[in-house]
């Protein structure tokens, strides 16, 4: 169906309502990037989430958003005890981690031969692909253990630094999972595939800060100019995976159980306090904990590389986390909105403050500004950093929210977006504009297996991230450009 917009400030729109919408829903663009966003059925999913029952208004769409499995990806919708699998999606906890370093960048250094030695050196350490699965996993690492404790289970047996678990979403850790609730299918998919990259859009990239333009931010960040960094993107594997596709029908085939009207499958809600809720709760906590443990062990796992690779010649080896982001959530969030008068009613800020809203975000990240309770206490001076990283031929950026975010659930876009369905992109995109895109950059797939995560096939980075920052919802930090990029295939 073709959805009207309607301008209702600098790159917000809302759509119109159309039959079975309970609340307003909106999309933060540039005039320019709507012709791509009305391409696929990414506004129509915006509606349909709009139909759920005991939906938070708006239901909201970031600049990156385009068509995914139920709500969009670039997502964002909070709920009054609604549990939607289809509004955490397929990838529960796909997240971001950027590790700092004390390395300068000198291109004589790091040179094309120099940098593939390198990623050739943790790919050995780290499997990637569909398939990625260790040998062996360490004794000590079961899986029910990891599914309870997340980063911090994996930490304290010794792999990563005590401090890296301050600088975590949910300090590495979700309440509430539960190793029970995942289903047999997930638990067996899942074996050792802890401190694996995976396929996809997930990457482990070798950066440069390129550019900082809020000096104080970036230096308090350690996101010092022409210092060398290391992203890495991936989430809760086969686990999170099976987990969405087997509770999916879970709740779907409830639905006519509790008189709960869903527009359709990929939606698949029921209230929280439900026991098919619940459970899927607890099966998306204990995803989510995977995920915050599978980045981490990857994360020691680089630490070790670079220790090795970089000590002998005499540089400073130390990496440090900056900060580790969920793109894929559900969570309990309590709130806080300028829309409401709660600066001018003390009472009325107590009473938000207590009150809590379930929010999904499904590429989308958190971006909490300066001062927000519900920052680490690391960052509640300045906020924590939001990270989005771009394609693997174009840049990433560290930004923070703003108060103004509260508008968006104090979210922000989790990346580029797809511009281009895989399929299309390996279609079209030939090896000749593919070596183009990439430019200088040093990758290690083949063209032919990884054309589809071709910088062609996504939008302009540069067009997502100015959009909410035009909008006033973030502030620019830095900006990082790729120099090698490890890609599963």
């Amino acid at each position: 169906m073709a959805i009207k917009l309607k301008n209702i400030g600098l790159n917000k729109w809302q759509l119109e309502k159309i039959p079975g919408m309970k609340v307003e829903a909106v999309v933060y663009a540039k005039e320019e990037m709507l012709s791509q966003i009305q391409k696929d059925q990414s506004l129509t999913q915006l509606a349909e989430a709009a139909m759920l029952p005991k939906v938070v208004s708006p239901v909201i769409g970031m600049p990156d958003i385009h068509e995914g499995f139920g709500l969009p990806i670039g997502g964002v919708m909070a709920t009054d005890g609604l549990i939607s699998v289809g509004a955490v999606g397929m990838d529960i906890n796909c997240g971001v981690r950027l590790l700092t370093s004390e390395i300068s960048y000198d291109p004589k250094i790091f040179t094309k031969e120099f940098l593939r030695e390198l990623i050739g050196k943790i790919e050995r350490e780290i499997p990637v692909g569909v398939g990625g699965r260790r040998k062996a996993t360490p004794k000590e690492l079961s899986l029910p253990e990891i599914v309870r404790g997340g980063a911090k289970f994996i930490i304290d047996k010794g792999y990563g630094d005590k401090e890296d678990i301050q600088k975590i979403e949910e300090y590495g850790c979700l309440e509430g999972a539960k190793f029970e609730a995942l289903t047999p299918r997930a638990k067996s998919r899942a074996e050792k595939q802890v401190g694996t990259l995976g396929s996809g859009n997930h990457f482990i990239e070798i950066q440069l800060i390129e550019e900082v333009f809020d000096k104080n931010l970036a230096s308090k960040f350690n996101l010092l100019n022409n210092k060398i960094c290391v992203m890495l993107h991936s989430g809760s594997r086969a686990l999170g995976h099976q987990t969405c596709v087997d509770y999916t029908n879970i709740l779907w085939n409830a639905r006519h159980k509790y008189n709960i009207d869903i527009p359709r499958k990929g939606l698949a809600a029921l209230p929280i306090d439900t026991p098919e809720g619940q459970n899927y709760f607890a099966a998306m906590a204990a995803s989510v904990n995977f995920a915050f443990a599978n980045r981490q062990l990857m994360a020691h796992f680089i630490r070790q590389v670079w220790e090795k690779f970089f000590k002998p010649l005499g540089f400073k080896t130390r990496l440090n986390l900056l900060y580790d982001v969920a793109h894929n959530i559900a969570k309990w969030e309590a709130i806080q909105d300028t829309r409401y008068p709660a600066k001018r009613d003390p009472a009325l800020r107590d009473k938000i403050q207590d009150t809590k809203i379930l929010v999904h975000r499904k590429g989308a990240t958190r971006a909490l500004p300066p001062g927000h309770p519900q920052n680490p206490k690391i960052y509640l001076e300045t906020g924590h950093p939001a990270i989005v990283p771009g394609s693997m031929g174009t840049p990433s950026y560290v930004l923070i929210g703003t108060e103004k975010a509260a508008e968006s659930f104090f979210s922000v876009n989790h990346g580029a977006g797809r511009k281009m369905s895989r399929g299309e992109a390996k279609r079209t995109i030939s090896k000749e504009d593919f070596e183009r895109q990439m430019g200088e950059i040093v990758y290690n797939k083949p063209y032919r297996t990884i054309a589809d995560e071709a910088p062609g096939a996504y939008k302009n980075i540069e067009d997502v991230v100015e959009t909410l920052v035009e909008a006033g919802l973030t502030k620019k930090v830095a900006k990082l450009r790729p120099l090698a990029v490890i890609k599963g295939d």
